[in-house]
């Protein structure tokens, strides 16, 4: 019989949670369709485009806002087994509030392993497949960056001479672009100059070039210059670089996992890979927590009339959790405190919350 009852209220749970995902993909859908239509309405393609990249797109985000999905579902669910007396038969047999949500946030728990493990590869290569050709769509626009087997490639507009700047670069390492060239168009696209060099230092947006070759060209005559001491101004930086390109949600968990140090020598900052990874392994237990979090507000009282006060009190909790979210990683990017310690400070701060709360729940 505990057997049966186990499944009904699994399977029950899982459903809710499927029906909240569906909903918010609906939503996903409809608002990220708006911003597609948006980029490519100067191209001339069909709508078929954006509605494809917009379903590249949207799984990912869902993973992002898994924890509120969950939070939400579990409501849901709560509130649905209340009306229909299901939680009162479960009492019946046997089934105490503690021990009620111990099953489905086990269920939970297993539902974020699912989602690391086997799941979020999926999600990584439909981002990755997304940045990839948002960025061949972009290739006339006036700043680009991009990153490939071939090397960082850099395009912008000189703010000055509006003149086009195209930078390559073998790669890129800390805060330096090593094997560069600096080719300088006009608004013919005719070239001006030409700078090679063998490193750039792009911590700040003013770079400095070790010693350089320029080559300017002239209508008969190419003028070649060596110089010791030049640099330019430039719309990018390592940090905005780093927010361009380098978007790890198109590297899922394993690859973090696997390609660590790999990933380090591609330029990735140890301490972004650290965040990430710590993001992936507080999600099973951020997941457990919001439906703790759910039962607290549901299952605390038998009376419908306080329902709306709850989800009310609720909703406004979920905002709270977000932002405090935010706050700790903002705290943590802004070296406050470590990113790692980020992290886990709102994971730290629900649990103290929902360890009082579910004692006072199994009371019930």
């Amino acid at each position: 019989m505990n057997k049966v009852i186990n499944q009904y209220l699994i399977f029950g749970f899982l459903k809710t949670i499927i029906n909240v995902i569906l909903i918010f993909i609906c939503l996903g859908v409809i608002l990220n369709l708006f911003e597609e239509i948006e980029f490519f309405k100067d191209l001339d393609i069909g709508i078929q485009m954006p509605i494809f990249l917009t379903f590249m797109y949207i799984p990912n985000m869902i993973i992002k806002l898994l924890p509120f999905i969950v939070f939400f579902g579990s409501m849901w669910y709560f509130f649905s087994i209340k009306s229909n007396t299901d939680l009162l038969s479960l009492k019946t047999f046997g089934f105490s509030n503690f021990k009620i949500i111990f099953i489905l946030t086990a269920t939970v728990f297993i539902f974020g392993l699912v989602i690391i493990f086997a799941v979020n590869p999926i999600t990584s290569l439909m981002i990755k497949y997304y940045e990839v050709t948002k960025a061949e769509y972009s290739r006339d626009t006036d700043h680009l960056v991009s990153i490939n087997k071939n090397g960082v490639w850099i395009k912008e507009v000189d703010t000055d001479s509006k003149n086009l700047r195209i930078i390559t670069a073998k790669e890129l390492n800390g805060n330096f672009l090593s094997d560069v060239t600096v080719y300088l168009l006009d608004k013919d696209n005719n070239m001006i100059s030409r700078v090679d060099t063998e490193l750039v230092d792009i911590s700040e947006k003013k770079w400095v070039f070790n010693e350089v070759n320029e080559v300017v060209f002239g209508n008969e005559i190419n003028k070649s210059v060596l110089k010791e001491d030049y640099s330019i101004e430039s719309d990018y930086d390592i940090e905005k670089i780093n927010t361009q390109f380098k978007n790890l949600d198109t590297i899922s968990f394993i690859n973090l996992i696997i390609g660590y140090k790999n990933l380090q020598n591609k330029g990735y900052q140890k301490e972004l890979l650290d965040e990430k990874i710590n993001t992936f392994l507080a999600l099973p237990i951020f997941l457990v927590l919001m439906v703790v979090l759910a039962a607290i507000f549901t299952i605390n009282t038998n009376d419908k009339k306080q329902n709306l006060y709850y989800i009310f009190i609720s909703i406004i909790s979920c905002v709270v959790i977000y932002y405090f979210k935010d706050l700790s990683i903002a705290l943590g990017q802004t070296n406050r405190i470590s990113l790692i310690t980020a992290v886990w400070v709102p994971i730290v701060a629900l649990t103290l919350f929902c360890s009082i709360g579910v004692i006072q729940v199994n009371e019930k």
